[in-house]
């Protein structure tokens, strides 16, 4: 494991046990998958990449754009096959092929995520092959430039 994909890692565990909460995030008091991703890359790199606006819970089912998978480019790069992912990498999940993404977690390695739960909480869950089928994009996080620079800030 890298160094890097080894702080995520740790910095996501850290949320284990947080309860579920649309639209939060904040370690400890309550979040949602994104939620938990934006924790993650506020410790990594000190700030937010960029404003989020309100999303309702059924977000993904409307407007027809791939907001979540649009941001994945826009933030962390190009997406990676699946046979590339590494232990801090960013997963995201569409339900079905024909939808849009709608869910996110880390991969732990060698067969673990941890995602933020709906109704359940921040939880390390197995990746059966049911999610394994659900995987849409695997993003690897960006190297900041400078340290405590958000790299989507450059």
């Amino acid at each position: 494991m890298s160094a890097a994909g080894e702080r995520i890692v740790a910095v996501a565990e850290t949320w284990i046990g947080t309860p579920y909460r649309h639209q939060g995030a904040t370690r400890g008091i309550g979040c949602d998958c994104i939620g938990l991703i934006r924790g993650i890359w506020r410790e990594l790199y000190g700030e937010e990449p960029e404003p989020v606006a309100h999303y309702a819970p059924d977000w993904a089912e409307r407007g027809g754009e791939d907001r979540m998978a649009e941001a994945g480019i826009r933030l962390f790069g190009p997406a990676l096959g699946v046979g590339q992912m590494q232990p801090g990498d960013l997963l995201l999940f569409r339900w079905r092929p024909d939808t849009m993404v709608k869910h996110a977690g880390i991969f732990v390695g060698p067969s673990h995520f941890i995602h933020a739960y709906e109704q359940v909480a921040v939880t390390r869950s197995v990746l059966v092959p049911s999610w394994r089928r659900k995987i849409a994009a695997v993003h690897r996080f960006p190297t900041a430039r400078d340290e405590g620079q958000s790299p989507a800030s450059k």
